[in-house]
């Protein structure tokens, strides 16, 4: 996982990180002091490409180098508040960034972060998880989710639905990820997670 250790920024960047927080943020609901706390001290250009520092704090998705996007503030945002995470939640990130894990550290204390499911299901230690946080909209949640989540955890990810990316909170139930959505957000659409094609004639 990635570690953001505070150290200096410059006031340019400093200004539009506060300015995230209060013109992207604050005004659509996301109110928690905790989680405003953990914006306010994650670095976001800390995990964009350096010639796109400019737009590190635009309210829209950067992509990055490795043909993943940083979503924007909000959607991070949405997730955290619908998580209510504790400091005593066991926390997985599967995202192809560092930027919510740094977050999520900054609200729990045992944050582990890999790049796939896939990796999940291989290389995590230290589950079965309270929450998992999916940096992206699942068509569907897989079965193999509920093997790394501890009863009653929940998941917090965008799902597809007719479409339209919305923010759903999963909980597990009989060994299924079973989830709800709860509103329009803005998620990249993840591959790994597609729905199985189907044949129609």
């Amino acid at each position: 996982m990635t570690v953001v250790e505070d150290r200096p920024a410059s006031a340019e960047m400093l200004t539009a990180r506060r300015a995230m927080i209060d013109s992207q943020l604050r005004v659509t609901g996301v109110n928690s002091p905790a989680i405003l706390a953990a914006f306010a001290k994650v670095p976001r250009e800390d995990f964009v490409p350096a010639e796109r520092h400019a737009v590190a704090y635009a309210d829209r998705a950067v992509p990055l180098d490795n043909g993943t996007v940083l979503s924007p503030a909000l959607t991070y945002g949405q997730m955290l508040e619908a998580a209510e995470p504790a400091k005593a939640d066991t926390v997985l990130v599967i995202s192809g960034n560092g930027y919510l894990a740094a977050l999520a550290t900054r609200l729990c204390a045992n944050v582990s972060r890999v790049e796939t499911l896939a990796q999940a299901q291989t290389q995590a230690q230290g589950g079965p998880y309270s929450l998992i946080l999916i940096d992206g909209a699942a068509e569907v949640l897989p079965d193999a989710l509920g093997a790394l989540l501890a009863d009653d955890g929940r998941v917090v990810t965008g799902l597809v639905e007719r479409k339209v990316t919305r923010l759903a909170l999963a909980r597990k139930a009989l060994g299924h990820v079973v989830p709800t959505a709860l509103g329009e957000a803005d998620f990249a659409i993840l591959p790994e997670f597609s729905a199985p094609k189907s044949w129609s004639f």
